[in-house]
């Protein structure tokens, strides 16, 4: 039984090292199969590789506007420059810091964001470090873009806030002529004169600048001095002017809404992310 079951096996690969198995064995079809050698060595990175630069359709894509495919589409057709020039390469590789545009307005290369944050006192409205508690410590986990605050409010202010990276957006705040409204509860040392209130309501001079907001009025069931204004400065140095000039001390500033946005369930020291409908509401103030 032995001997039979040995001359079924000739000319069959036993793979034991026999005199002509050097360093390869043989699998189905005798077909010879190398033997891999493995190295500690790391994978040297592609040649021309630049971690500073990105493909520029997925650049496009990472804005929100499209998708890669449609990107490299849009491209192909002349609707994409980079730093002034028309660029219709596939594959073509920006910097984040490049001026891409599609269809003449500015990508970034970021999804856009919107946070609302309904800020606490003893937070400095400040993107630099070493200036203590900040308001970005408080949005610090609300998205991965890299949003900064729009308009500020003084360290002891209260209020709303709106954080974006849209530089659309951000224009609007600091647009001179135009503006975002937004209505700040303003607390005095005492009751606010009559003559005052016209004052301010009217506008005035101060070292030779014109002092102006939009609506004054006294707030509901408050006392004197208690009121609300609504200006349209990036700012709450407008508020400081006014009532320095006029000889009040602040006992409180709240923004309580910018445009159509409010505090509504935001309760203090939180944020909310922007709906699709207050988005819209802002980009049409």
């Amino acid at each position: 039984m032995n001997k039979q079951k040995g001359s079924n096996n000739k000319g069959k690969a036993s793979g034991r090292g026999t005199g002509n198995s050097r360093n390869t064995s043989y699998a189905r079809g005798n077909a010879p199969i190398k033997k891999q050698v493995v190295t500690d060595k790391p994978k040297s990175a592609p040649k021309n590789s630049n971690p500073g630069e990105i493909r520029l359709n997925k650049y496009i894509a990472n804005s929100g506007i499209c998708s890669r495919r449609d990107a490299d589409m849009h491209i192909s057709t002349g609707l994409v420059s980079v730093n002034g020039k028309v660029v219709v390469e596939m594959g073509y590789k920006v910097k984040l810091e490049d001026e891409v545009r599609f269809d003449g307005a500015r990508v970034n290369p970021e999804k856009k964001a919107y946070v609302l944050l309904n800020k606490p006192k003893g937070f400095a409205t400040t993107t630099s470090e070493g200036k203590g508690r900040t308001v970005m410590d408080l949005v610090a986990n609300a998205t991965s873009s890299k949003i900064k605050p729009i308009g500020r409010l003084g360290r002891n202010s209260l209020g709303l806030i709106l954080f974006t990276n849209d530089e659309d957006i951000a224009s609007k705040f600091t647009n001179s002529k135009n503006g975002v409204p937004r209505l700040f509860h303003i607390e005095l040392d005492k009751n606010l004169k009559h003559e005052d209130f016209t004052k301010i309501r009217e506008g005035f001079k101060v070292e030779g600048k014109l002092v102006a907001v939009e609506e004054i009025s006294f707030i509901d069931k408050g006392s004197k001095k208690e009121i609300g204004l609504k200006v349209k400065n990036t700012g709450s140095t407008i508020i400081r002017t006014i009532f320095d000039y006029l000889k009040y001390d602040i006992v409180k500033i709240d923004c309580v809404s910018i445009g159509q946005l409010t505090k509504k369930d935001i309760p203090r020291g939180h944020w909310k992310h922007l709906t699709e409908q207050e988005i819209v509401n802002l980009k049409m103030l």
